[in-house]
């Protein structure tokens, strides 16, 4: 089982429910809020193991065919075209054009292959569909059938690409919850919620990162970003951006490092919204 890297701090349970997922072959769909290193499992994995990655970052216009594979029929079009020309152009005696090697009477030669398609053609690679919740409502409903048989169809050629249990892609899906998942394709999938770490478990994950950290600037540093997100904001900061911060902060000398702190400079590292500055400067002072 996979405890996590250096540079990746993996808890038990996270770990547990990851181990789970690549055993029964099925994705593991990972929610909790923005900053928690969902995105990071899966990129830390591959890295460690040296696998190959393929991602997916959804958008609101995401489609199947894009994530699997699309015919290109221009292409196919132009390379028909192409062999009339050569067929006319043989007769005369001339040379014919060059399609680059592609035949119209091999279709596969004009399927684009998407990150699944490949991922699935790679013996135990690894596969991120990040934050699924962007997608349209239609394309999760649109995967059920290849999770649920763990083979995609190309389109036009029909060729079908598969994979057993064993060599399946560790698959990560990604949810910051901005709309709910469709209950039957939650259940093709192992879950795990991310909680936000504990002030303690926090220190562990900046030493992961920046383990020549001076420990008085990682103690205040955690402090106030712990104070920021008890400040009830409209967007508590992230993992992501006190890591973010810290990196700014080390770039000086520690005695200005820790003046900036106590002035709260910086604070656009962690804040994003007007509203919650505003309501930061109040709550600190």
């Amino acid at each position: 089982m996979w405890t996590g890297s250096a540079q990746y701090l993996c808890d038990p349970e996270l770990a547990q429910a990851f181990h789970m997922a690549r055993v029964l072959g099925m994705p593991l769909l990972i929610e909790g809020e923005p900053g928690t290193g969902k995105t990071e499992l899966p990129l830390q994995f591959a890295a460690d193991l040296g696998l190959n990655m393929h991602v997916y970052p959804v958008g609101s216009k995401s489609t199947v065919e894009q994530f699997v594979a699309k015919f290109d029929h221009v292409k196919y079009l132009r390379d028909s075209q192409v062999e009339v020309l050569n067929a006319q152009r043989e007769e005369r005696g001339l040379d014919g054009l060059s399609t680059s090697g592609r035949s119209t009477e091999n279709l596969d030669d004009y399927v684009l292959l998407g990150p699944a398609a490949k991922a699935y053609s790679e013996k135990n690679s690894v596969l991120l569909i990040d934050e699924i919740d962007k997608a349209p409502r239609e394309f999760p409903n649109d995967l059920l059938y290849a999770l649920s048989h763990r083979k995609f169809v190309l389109p036009e050629s029909g060729r079908v690409i598969t994979a057993t249990e064993d060599e399946m892609p560790a698959i990560v899906i990604t949810s910051n919850r901005e709309q709910e998942l469709p209950t039957a394709f939650k259940g093709r999938c192992i879950y795990h919620y991310i909680s936000f770490p504990e002030a303690q478990t926090m220190h562990e994950i900046v030493r992961r990162h920046f383990p020549d950290a001076d420990d008085e600037l990682v103690d205040k540093a955690i402090n106030l970003f712990y104070q920021l997100r008890r400040a009830g904001m409209e967007r508590a900061p992230s993992t992501r951006e006190l890591l973010n911060w810290l990196k700014y902060l080390q770039t000086f000398k520690k005695n200005v490092a820790l003046d900036r702190i106590v002035k709260r400079h910086g604070l656009g590292v962690l804040v994003k919204t007007e509203k919650d500055l505003l309501k930061a400067q109040r709550f600190l002072n």
